[in-house]
């Protein structure tokens, strides 16, 4: 059976950063990768798609709430795939899933879709934690605190961000959430490898806390129930009502100076309510593609793609907010491009 594994983490924690890193490493040379996001506009998928071509974007919404039947859809299509040759036989699949993410109900349809279990084997759970914002996280998200305590292996990242002592702290409280995951440190550019990451290991519910093996239960029961009345798996209500997601798509290459001075003033007057910024952007005199991050107040160091990785040229800009509309931002961000 091929081996599965997912990677989550919260919200600009660092989840597609570990997986282009880890496609990178030639033994992911035959890896099939799942991409799931939370909005309108798929990007993470373009940030890896140079690395490893076998992608497919599951942008249909939320893998643990809207689309699971989406992701079982997918990986049988993945394997009828396989079997007539149109696909490069892959030995493994990698899951990066939105960083809203309950991981609880994507692990019980991984170990118990019957049209799954004959072909593919969920080995384990790799969960990214940001060293400079999982404090605050761990305190108001539910689906941080899930996602660290499901996993079998914890990244902590962004440690050359962070000072000893908040390092410290935050694995003392780890360690108490999930005393039985292997904890890691990464950079942007360093951290651990595949082989440290993507054991062959099954997962198994008997070795997580108490709370782990309760949450499994529940979405057991809720899945039968849901199927049992031939209702689509949909829990519109696991996520904050509070929290949105929208993207901004603009025509015209971008002024670099200006638009810094639109971030800056943008987050520092309303960077609590964004949890969440990316995009990839054509700007003004670069040739290449530049690509955006932040969390909150904190914008990382832009970066640039070796090329643009498809033919669309156009700006692109996510963002995951709370208590924000998407008509305040695109006002500000009209006002600076007249």
């Amino acid at each position: 059976m091929v081996p599965v594994s997912v990677i989550t983490g919260f919200l600009g924690s660092g989840k597609t950063s570990l997986l282009r890193r880890l496609l990178a490493d030639p033994q992911m040379g035959e890896t099939a990768v799942l991409v799931n996001e939370f909005g309108e506009v798929g990007l993470d998928h373009l940030l890896v798609r140079k690395v490893d071509e076998n992608i497919v974007l599951l942008n249909s919404g939320c893998l643990c709430c809207a689309v699971r039947d989406d992701l079982v859809e997918t990986l049988d299509d993945l394997w009828s795939k396989r079997l007539r040759g149109d696909l490069i036989p892959f030995a493994r699949v990698a899951i990066e899933t939105t960083g809203l993410a309950d991981p609880a109900p994507i692990i019980q349809t991984l170990m118990t879709d019957e049209s799954l279990s004959p072909y593919y084997r969920f080995t384990n759970l790799i969960a990214t934690v940001d060293a400079t914002h999982a404090d605050r996280q761990l305190d108001e998200h539910m689906e941080a605190v899930k996602q660290a305590a499901m996993a079998d292996r914890l990244v902590i990242t962004k440690v050359d961000l962070s000072g000893a002592e908040t390092r410290a702290s935050l694995r003392g409280r780890l360690t108490a959430l999930n005393p039985s995951a292997n904890q890691f440190e990464s950079t942007l550019e360093t951290g651990p490898g595949a082989a440290e990451l993507l054991g062959l290991e099954t997962f198994t519910a008997a070795s997580k806390s108490d709370d782990v093996r309760r949450w499994l239960n529940a979405e057991a029961y809720h899945g039968a129930a849901d199927h049992a009345h031939d209702a689509p798996i949909h829990d519109s209500g696991r996520h904050d009502d509070r929290i949105g997601a929208f993207s901004l798509v603009l025509d015209s290459p971008l002024d670099w100076t200006r638009f810094q001075e639109w971030l800056s003033l943008l987050l520092a007057a309303r960077g609590e309510q964004i949890l969440r910024i990316k995009g990839i952007l054509n700007v003004a005199g670069r040739p290449k593609p530049v690509v955006l991050h932040g969390v909150q107040h904190v914008v990382y160091p832009p970066s640039q793609l070796p090329e643009w990785p498809e033919d669309d040229r156009r700006s692109r800009l996510v963002f995951i907010t709370k208590d924000l509309s998407r008509t305040a931002i695109e006002n500000a961000l009209r006002r600076l491009l007249d």
